[in-house]
């Protein structure tokens, strides 16, 4: 059975992620990619224009925070809006490890593909803030900064990922990412004052 064209895309893809999130976008070369996807090195130009836009093609294809706009009416109610794009946050970063770890990476290093890092993730991060606001100006959440509410608010989704630095001081066994969720919302939820 012949190969489609998005097939080879898919597959291209797939190994992209994979080797970028193993060893780094300038540790991965076109051939590297190639290989791991069986297909012909000429493919990554023909399909893409170059690792470059390969890159980029990783979060239109992937990245789920394309879908926000899907629940505007769950946002409607503040503490709902949080614990869903909470929930969404956390669901993300321990269900596609790989993206999330390109994600990471680029942030950390100040790569010249932060920008299209941050394209992507920044509307979510304005998607935290929107229900914190809305949920503040309600009085359905009680804080002072609404700059410190979101730092917190995202470091908490965000701090699984963290979890290997703490194993020695963790009991509980393998971080989960329902039971994550559940936890972080409660903590977040009882942190804004919400009543729930």
């Amino acid at each position: 059975m012949a190969q489609t064209e998005s097939d080879m895309k898919l597959r291209i893809l797939f190994a992209a992620k994979k080797l970028f999130a193993k060893q780094g976008f300038d540790g991965t070369s076109v051939r590297q990619i190639c290989e791991e996807a069986g297909a012909n090195v000429a493919l990554v130009s023909y399909y893409f224009g170059g690792k470059e836009k390969v890159f980029q093609a990783l979060f239109e294809s992937f990245f789920p925070g394309q879908r926000i706009e899907q629940f505007e009416e769950i946002f409607k109610d503040p503490a709902a809006g949080l614990e869903l794009i909470v929930r969404e946050i956390i669901g993300f970063s321990m269900t596609d490890k790989e993206l999330s770890s390109i994600v990471q990476q680029e942030m950390t290093i100040h790569s010249p593909r932060t920008e299209v890092v941050i394209s992507f993730v920044s509307p979510v991060w304005k998607k935290v803030r929107e229900p914190l606001q809305t949920g503040r100006e309600q009085g359905v959440f009680h804080f002072e900064s609404l700059d410190q509410a979101l730092m917190m608010v995202v470091g908490i989704a965000l701090a699984h990922k963290k979890f290997h630095c703490f194993e020695a001081a963790l009991s509980e066994g393998p971080v989960l990412p329902e039971a994550t969720a559940d936890h972080a919302v409660h903590f977040i939820m009882k942190a804004l004052g919400a009543e729930r």
